[in-house]
């Protein structure tokens, strides 16, 4: 291996917190506002990954402004009280800093929300580049918000690992020439993800230390 990877990406939302419980909450309260008793908890998964937009551009094309507007102000209101940790996550980063890997979060939300997030958990520190989807034009799995990142560290896609809990995630480091790592807490399944072959899959947030130092070794 010529290129030392020395570079992660990470999805925000069921990766690096776990805002699962919200998220579905949010889609509930949109969801049975707009479409009474039509779809139940378990349709939820297939919503999550894509922008808002899209998703309700495909549900009702005539209202997608409202229903977004509805699901942020629930989402607002209720974030703090449902959006809790991963464990391991903190720790991961910590040393992933220390060893001195640059570090950036690339999420389809906006920025000011995704922000709330970070500072809930205490992780701004470890993320100098946060790509939301208020930067970009082109959303994952499009390469364009993870080369925006990778040009704000002023690094290749050669050198950078994507991680996420979606298949956009995987597809867009494919689709952009860096490494993609699955987790396998994503609300839509291990084995969905593996479809997509990932190149590795982690099992908890640890593990990517393991699989970082992997790559060291192969890279002397």
């Amino acid at each position: 291996m010529t290129n030392k990877i020395d570079t992660i990406l990470f999805d925000l939302d069921g990766t690096l917190i776990n805002t699962i419980d919200l998220i579905v909450a949010s889609f509930e309260h949109t969801l049975e506002e707009y479409f009474p008793g039509k779809y139940e908890r378990n349709d939820i998964p297939s919503f999550i990954g894509p922008p808002l937009s899209e998703t309700f551009e495909r549900m009702n094309p005539d209202h997608v402004d409202e229903m977004i507007d509805v699901y942020r102000k629930f989402n607002h209101a209720n974030h703090d009280s449902l959006v809790t940790e991963y464990e391991g996550v903190k720790e991961t980063l910590d040393k992933l800093q220390e060893q001195g890997y640059a570090m950036a979060v690339v999420t389809t939300k906006k920025r000011d929300t995704a922000l709330k997030g970070l500072q809930l958990m205490g992780m701004e520190e470890y993320f100098p580049v946060v790509v939301s989807l208020d930067e970009v034009t082109r959303y994952k799995p499009d390469p364009e918000p993870l080369m925006l990142a990778l040009e704000q560290l002023n690094k290749s896609p050669e050198q950078a690992v994507m991680v996420g809990d979606s298949e956009h995630d995987i597809l867009a480091g494919k689709n952009t020439g860096t490494l993609s790592a699955g987790v396998s807490w994503s609300i839509k399944g291990k084995e969905f993800l593996e479809t997509f072959d990932p190149d590795v899959m982690l099992e908890k947030m640890t593990d990517l230390l393991d699989y970082m130092e992997s790559l060291e070794k192969q890279s002397v």
